[in-house]
């Protein structure tokens, strides 16, 4: 009896002396792994009542046992990186945060939310500025881990990961000579500018973002992972093109890609503020007889540091080279501007050039509303109320709309504002941790002459709008939605958004 248990220990001595010292540090750094990720107490949370509820460490412990991604407590390393979002004013402590891998692991989070009506929020690329993607004392799904596209080059579709990013969409379809529109950001979630419209440099040629969705697989507040497309639960993606985050989490779309050239022309012309008001005209008219290949915005800007501003019209041209001087020249060559260039360049590189210049990346507050024209009472609303500071970067700006957008019946999509011809904004940004009031007090007034030209805003600038205000912003699609929330988020889990609530 001795003798076998010698032999068995002698057996296990010298197998543990052949394993390789790499894998005992392996195992000693999973065994460490565990102990720092482990759920040390019961956790307090909110639920989306805001009703204080606790979280059993038991029930959060198997929560992260169903996961292959990460369950992240505030105490633990990658919590404070995640629950940041691009607007520097934006300050909020999630009770939770999930990292999925793919959509196994967001139906366990909802599974596991919905159960406790906990507060949700949904988290792509941080970019909403009034910070919806994150919560206080709540559950934060963060899709930075759920990323990637796939192209399909013969039936021109995309098939795009619901965390993914823009700036990777245009690379993989690009590389096969395939476009959609993708806003003009590259760091913008995909999932986020799509289910609320999806503008960018070609939404006039190729309609909005979610118009270019042929079908989605979306995670509902029951848990379940559901398709989405013209023959099943045609329902569920009539309200996801225009509806934003109501319904559930997108975990993957299907694009309709069309056949581009790789090279645009773009163009800029600049000119002193004290000309703002007649090149804000010519925008206005250019901007009404632009073909459709032909994106144009205006740019009202003073900068931190200066007391003086500049007017500008951006333009990028995604139609014939040949034809592009003909048609920017007399834009951009306008009146006396300080310069004026026309240069080809690259589509995808094009779609990183405004990645450093998002204000969101400070303090940051904004007003917007869209517009059929550009009246000169709106003129004369922008140009007066337009006061440079020092202490902050103040802009208006107009995204372009119009073309194929308009072209599209207002009732095939959730999306109701297709009448635009732009979109108006009013923003201040400033360095993070300084006084914001000032600021913030300053596009209120502006915005106040503004808003009465304007009819509606983008849901994915959500602020604190009443529910009155949201409900009339879907305008006729409303009763729809609210049928629709009604049979997918019958408890309104999906709040953080343009909110609709069940019927």
């Amino acid at each position: 009896m001795k003798r076998r248990q010698f032999l068995r220990s002698s057996a296990a001595a010298a197998a543990t002396a052949a394993i390789p010292l790499t894998l005992l540090s392996q195992s000693a750094m999973a065994q460490a792994v565990a102990e720092m990720t482990q759920v040390k107490s019961d956790i307090e949370a909110v639920t989306g009542d805001g009703a204080e509820v606790t979280l059993e460490r038991a029930s959060v412990e198997e929560l992260r046992g169903t996961l292959r991604g990460k369950l992240l407590l505030p105490d633990q390393a990658g919590y404070e990186t995640a629950r940041h979002v691009l607007n520097a004013d934006i300050n909020k402590y999630p009770a939770m945060i999930v990292q999925p891998t793919g959509a196994a692991d967001v139906g366990s989070a909802i599974q596991f939310a919905s159960e406790r009506n906990l507060l949700v929020a949904v988290k792509c690329g941080g970019h909403s500025w009034a910070g919806k993607s994150t919560c206080n004392q709540g559950m934060q799904i963060d899709l930075s881990t759920y990323r990637g596209v796939q192209v399909d080059p013969a039936s021109r579709r995309a098939f795009v990961a619901g965390g993914s990013l823009l700036g990777e969409l245009d690379h993989e379809a690009m590389a096969h000579g395939l476009v959609t529109t993708a806003g003009t950001v590259s760091h913008t979630g995909v999932g986020g500018l799509t289910t609320g419209g999806g503008f960018g440099r070609l939404a006039r040629r190729f309609g909005l973002a979610l118009d270019n969705v042929r079908s989605v697989q979306v995670v509902t507040a029951d848990g379940q992972l559901r398709t989405a497309s013209e023959t099943e639960n045609p329902d569920l993606l009539w309200g996801v093109r225009g509806g934003g985050g109501n319904f559930g989490v997108v975990t993957r779309f299907e694009f309709q890609l069309h056949p581009m050239q790789r090279e645009v022309i773009i163009g800029m012309g600049m000119w002193p503020l004290d000309q703002a008001r007649d090149v804000l005209r010519h925008y206005g008219d250019s901007l009404a007889s632009s073909p459709d290949d032909l994106y144009l915005d205006f740019v009202l800007m003073s900068e931190e540091g200066s007391s003086d501003g500049i007017a500008m019209i951006y333009a990028c041209y995604s139609g014939d080279a040949e034809k592009a001087n003909a048609i920017l020249d007399p834009i951009l060559s306008f009146g006396t501007p300080i310069q004026s260039n026309i240069q080809a360049t690259d589509y995808v590189d094009e779609q990183k050039t405004w990645d450093s210049t998002d204000p969101r990346s400070n303090g940051s507050y904004l007003k917007s509303g869209f517009i059929s024209e550009l009246s000169d009472g709106l003129i004369d609303a922008i140009v007066d109320g337009f006061d440079p500071s020092p202490e902050r970067t103040s802009q208006v700006f107009f995204q372009c709309s119009g073309g194929a957008i308009s072209r599209i019946p207002v009732d095939s999509t959730a999306f109701a504002h297709r009448f635009a011809l732009a979109s108006v904004f009013t923003t201040a940004s400033w360095p993070a941790g300084s006084e914001r009031t000032p600021h913030v007090e300053y596009v209120r007034e502006h915005w106040k002459a503004m808003e009465p030209y304007t009819r509606g805003w983008y849901v994915n600038e959500i602020a604190n709008e009443s529910q009155e205000m949201i409900n009339a912003n879907y305008e006729g699609n409303y009763p729809r939605l609210a049928q629709i929330k009604a049979e997918y988020d019958p408890t309104n889990l999906f709040r953080l958004n343009a909110n609709i609530r069940p019927s």
